[in-house]
């Protein structure tokens, strides 16, 4: 189970833009729910998640994973157990490297480096299985650089890269964000089927309320540091794009705009 429990995050502190953002905000995410998280610019959602993966430092409060505190873990500490896909198809990977060398790099994540070669031909054809489950024609592409692939088969590449090793929990922030509607669907059916399979627990920011109501099994919705809304199992099914819109208009009328 991951446990934030009375997080304090302070922008700015003591400048004039200063921003109290989280003052003693607690949540809790039990093992194996896929959670996804929306809200308006500014509610919180990105730094949940950089607070969690130990990105940015907080005030106060703990980060824990099975009732241990990770809060003095430094974030390539945390990356050990957990993988990361950002909204960048060209963050997370290496683009003048090929294909084969970036898997590689990933396959060899928390492990010793020693005078042997990066690359394990041995582990070529086990790369072109899971790219060839992708279903999007990489499974030929291994000697192609990354920089050549386009932004949708960029993306699959991250998220196979991800989750190579066993992980703990898989953090995706806003990772269809900058692809087509098209290759946004594909990448998203590829994520529910890479968490099922893998049993993961997940924390996916979007700003798509149709996925955020069609995938995972949890939804929070965030306000300026608070979780507005927050449904799960069978009342997440039955939860709407207009029951999620409606909670937005709310907010808004409240912000006064």
């Amino acid at each position: 189970m991951l446990e934030m429990r009375d997080i304090t995050k302070v922008y700015n502190p003591g400048t004039i833009t200063e921003q109290r953002l989280f003052d003693h905000f607690s949540l809790k995410v039990e093992e194996g729910q896929f959670v996804a998280i929306v809200g308006s610019n500014g509610s919180g959602k990105t730094s949940l998640l950089n607070i969690i993966c130990g990105s940015i430092p907080i005030e106060g409060g703990d980060v824990l994973v099975g009732g241990t505190s990770i809060s003095k873990l430094k974030d390539y500490q945390r990356y050990a157990t957990m993988g990361r896909v950002y909204q960048n198809p060209a963050a997370g990977t290496c683009p003048n490297l090929t294909m084969l060398e970036n898997l590689s790099l990933a396959d060899n994540k928390g492990k010793s480096f020693g005078l042997s070669r990066a690359i394990n031909r041995r582990q070529v054809e086990q790369y072109r299985e899971q790219l060839l489950s992708l279903g999007l024609g990489l499974e030929d592409k291994l000697d192609v650089k990354m920089g050549a692939l386009s932004g949708g088969q960029r993306q699959a590449v991250s998220l196979l890269m991800a989750t190579m090793i066993p992980l703990k929990f898989l953090i995706l922030d806003e990772h269809t964000a900058a692809l087509d509607p098209k290759t946004a669907d594909t990448i998203m059916r590829l994520t529910d089927q890479v968490v099922r399979e893998k049993k993961l627990t997940a924390l996916m920011v979007t700003h798509n309320l149709r996925y955020a109501v069609e995938y995972g099994d949890r939804v929070l919705m965030m306000d300026r540091g608070h979780v507005v809304l927050d449904r799960a199992g069978e009342e997440k099914r039955n939860t709407s794009i207009d029951d999620i819109l409606t909670r937005f208009n709310q907010i808004s009328m409240e912000c006064g705009n």
